[in-house]
């Protein structure tokens, strides 16, 4: 228990890390949260995780970063060219230059999963 609660208060809630067997979030699963939460119909659910999703991918395939406050930061990372080795070969190979994606966590979402900033706390 952190030692800035009271003895009578429960520690706040904990974010359980995911294992091998814990599904993922997917786009209808997202969907039907807005359908639920903010009364959408499911139409608009869908086309709203569409068009949320479509923004940030041509964002990153124009070259651009994206910022979500409270979030995380997506990069666009050019990464060199460089010699490789085929692991079952052990063969040289070249592995060309290329553009990857890079996520960091905002320091607000890393206190949550952490259990330092309780659940329920605005991400803003």
């Amino acid at each position: 228990m952190p030692p800035d609660l009271p003895p009578d208060q429960p520690p706040p809630e904990r974010v359980m890390l995911p294992t091998l067997e814990t599904p993922t979030l997917t786009k209808a699963e997202l969907a039907e949260l807005l359908f639920e939460r903010l009364g959408l119909n499911k139409r608009e659910s869908k086309d709203m995780v569409e068009a949320f999703f479509d923004i940030i991918h041509g964002t990153l395939v124009k070259g651009d970063d994206v910022k979500m406050s409270g979030f995380g930061n997506f990069n666009i990372r050019r990464k060199a060219p460089r010699p490789g080795r085929n692991p079952r070969t052990g063969e040289s190979i070249p592995i060309k230059a290329r553009n990857v994606v890079t996520f960091h966590a905002s320091h607000k979402l890393k206190g949550v999963v952490q259990g330092d900033i309780p659940v329920g706390e605005d991400f803003e």
